[in-house]
């Protein structure tokens, strides 16, 4: 007589129903789901808040050196890439499953809880008060802060050229000088005049056109209340 073939997953839950009944397993799921929603909506709070503390109780030993950033190191991003690093009770995106999860393994790694987040991101992304790639940061402590996670599309390779003449009053100036430059050299020589065109006249002519974008760029900058990125990279302000 042959022997009939074992079904695994039948004897798997034969040995399941010894121990408990259906609605025994599904109210047990239904605990330990309902104990990670409660966790997860614990700590979009706690980043929502955005309460303000300078450092977290982490275990130096488990900390990555490679995620550890200084202030300073963070101002300098913030600035060329005009970027701000704000609280992240300013945060208007959405923030990812992934983050929480990192949060909630940090916190579980270093027994403490995370609090004090901060966030570096472009200004569109933050509720700024006033009426592309986001970086989650915690403090700890003395000006540094630990990298818990970094979401979204990295920042265009051009975005670093087409900010840099915001970063300071310097370079503002040098790129209206360019410009400037650029835009007489266009001019054909001998425009305003029967002959060859001189010098003086390619000098004055260059006045002009240093006044006239000067004077677009700077109504621009007063009318949309902007600043430069050195200035406002810690800003909750919109027109900062």
């Amino acid at each position: 007589m042959m022997l009939q073939r074992t079904n695994l997953k039948t004897q798997l839950n034969k040995e399941k129903f010894k121990v408990t009944s259906n609605e025994a397993i599904l109210n047990k799921v239904n605990k330990i789901l309902k104990n990670v929603d409660d966790a997860n909506h614990k700590i979009l709070d706690k980043v929502a808040s955005g309460n303000s503390t300078d450092r977290n109780d982490f275990n130096f030993e488990k900390l990555k050196s490679s995620e550890i950033y200084h202030i300073s190191q963070i101002e300098k991003i913030c600035v060329t890439y005009r970027l701000r690093f704000l609280d992240s009770k300013y945060f208007k995106g959405k923030l990812p499953y992934e983050a929480i999860s990192k949060i909630k393994y940090l916190e579980q790694e270093h027994e403490t809880s995370l609090d004090g987040f901060k966030i570096m991101a472009p200004s569109k992304l933050f509720k700024l008060e006033n009426a592309d790639d986001p970086l989650l940061f915690a403090p700890i402590g003395n000006g540094y802060y630990y990298l818990v996670h970094k979401w979204g599309n990295d920042i265009s390779p051009y975005r670093k050229l087409l900010m840099w003449p915001y970063k300071n009053f310097e370079n503002f100036m040098f790129a209206l000088f360019a410009i400037s430059l650029i835009f007489t050299l266009l001019v054909p020589s001998g425009m305003f005049s029967k002959g060859e065109g001189s010098t003086a006249e390619f000098f004055l002519l260059f006045i002009f056109m240093f006044k006239w974008v000067g004077g677009i760029a700077i109504y621009y900058a007063f009318a949309k209340g902007k600043n430069f990125s050195s200035a406002i990279w810690k800003s909750k302000y919109h027109n900062a």
